[in-house]
């Protein structure tokens, strides 16, 4: 279950707080992606700060898109009783998690849509502009 608002760890369990944000993108990041706790997707309904019961011990946390390539992954150590946050931040150049303290805990960030389709039209450009122009002129 996943709850808009502050909840207390049941004994023996922990919470994980997930903040996710829009991102810069035409459609937002929440309404495509998926959050993944240990392979298992968790419905997260849009952007903002959803609380979810998670068991103690260690997780991997990862964000996928539709296709279920990740586009930003992390670990946590749950430990019983306690609440931990997770800040997933999509950003115009790259995409990275931060934990509670603000602290970039990020093991693997995706460079951003725009960045991908920067750099694609800059490779595109050189080949048909400085690549193919001496053949064109021949």
């Amino acid at each position: 279950m996943v709850y808009p608002h502050p909840i207390q760890p049941p004994p023996g369990y922990s919470v994980l707080a997930v903040t996710v944000n829009r991102g810069p993108y035409i459609v937002p990041v929440p309404a495509t992606g998926k959050l993944k706790i240990d392979g298992q997707t968790v419905p997260i309904p849009g952007e903002g700060t959803w609380h979810m019961v998670i068991a103690p011990g260690p997780h991997d946390v990862r964000y996928t898109d539709f296709m279920g390539v990740p586009l930003v992954t992390t670990a946590l150590a749950a430990h019983p009783g306690a609440a931990h946050h997770l800040s997933f931040r999509f950003g115009a150049w790259r995409n990275r998690v931060h934990d509670g303290h603000g602290t970039d805990v990020t093991k693997f960030g995706l460079w951003s849509n725009y960045t991908i389709l920067l750099l694609v039209f800059a490779v595109v450009g050189v080949v048909c502009c400085g690549l193919l122009a001496p053949l064109a002129t021949s």
